[in-house]
């Protein structure tokens, strides 16, 4: 059943996997975006081992149902899904930002097959969804669309360009999950540009919005995406966020939006994951 008891406890330990793969493979690179991956940990969770229809193995199949991570700098949280799905090897992700490695530090979708976009230019990434989502509305809604947005990435004109488009053609197939974690790489969201009140913006834009109290709740985000997963969009799930979520030094800071943590600083964090997680 959805969100329920069973499901939760299945998907957990994966979510704490997934954020041990972050913290390892960004402090073997030595850069990258710790804080916006961890904080994404449930909604990806849900989304590859709850939500999409995939066909293992095979990057192609023409129904797959696609995913978009418009905030590419949160990539890492993708890659360590890939690894837990079998569809990468766990140490290919010691890889990542290594010269000559599928695993960039923003998504690469020549370089690895699993990757539907190159984004981290960041607002493009809701306008290629929509794309897709049109696409499939013309091959008969053979498959959905899901995209992960930054919030920091709605102060970015061409998210209300796509929003507004969407409001207007109104695929039924395109759900977007938006990390409202609340805080960006120079400090507060709502100090920089505060893009409030995001759900009544959204409803005028056309959408349906539901609101995910705890994004990082796996029941929360379970229930949110069944609802929003069988049509009747487009769907924004505003799912409210932690940074840096699971590791309490990084909780909310900005300092820890794009700073790999030294190998000290890495195994508290994961002493963290694995007791809490």
């Amino acid at each position: 059943m959805a969100g329920s008891a069973e499901e939760v406890a299945r998907l957990k330990p994966i979510a704490r996997r997934l954020r041990e793969h972050v913290i390892r493979m960004i402090t073997a690179a030595g850069s990258g975006h710790p804080g916006g991956s961890l904080s994404a940990a449930e909604i990806v969770t849900v989304l590859f081992f709850h939500t999409l229809r995939r066909r293992p193995g095979d990057a192609t199949w023409s129904e797959r149902d696609r995913f978009v991570i418009s905030k590419g700098h949160g990539v890492p949280i993708v890659y360590a899904a890939l690894a837990e799905c079998g569809e990468l090897a766990a140490d290919e992700l010691q890889t990542l930002r290594k010269l000559g490695s599928r695993l960039q530090g923003h998504p690469d979708r020549v370089m690895l097959p699993w990757v539907e976009a190159a984004t981290g230019s960041l607002g493009q990434g809701l306008s290629l969804a929509l794309g897709m989502a049109l696409a499939s509305r013309l091959d008969g809604n053979r498959w959905r669309v899901f995209c992960l947005l930054g919030d920091g990435e709605t102060q970015s004109g061409q998210v209300w360009e796509a929003a507004m488009a969407a409001g207007k053609y109104r695929p039924e197939n395109l759900v977007v999950v938006l990390d409202y974690n609340k805080v960006q790489l120079d400090g507060p969201i709502m100090e920089i540009m505060d893009p409030e009140p995001l759900a009544e913006k959204w409803r005028s834009f056309n959408w349906n919005v539901r609101v995910i109290a705890d994004g990082n709740d796996l029941a929360q985000v379970i229930d949110a995406l069944d609802e929003a997963g069988n049509g009747g969009g487009p769907w924004l799930l505003l799912a409210h966020t932690v940074k840096g979520k699971g590791v309490s030094f990084m909780e909310g800071r900005a300092a820890w939006h794009g700073k790999a943590p030294t190998a000290d600083e890495a195994a508290r964090a994961l002493e963290e994951i694995a007791r809490h997680g």
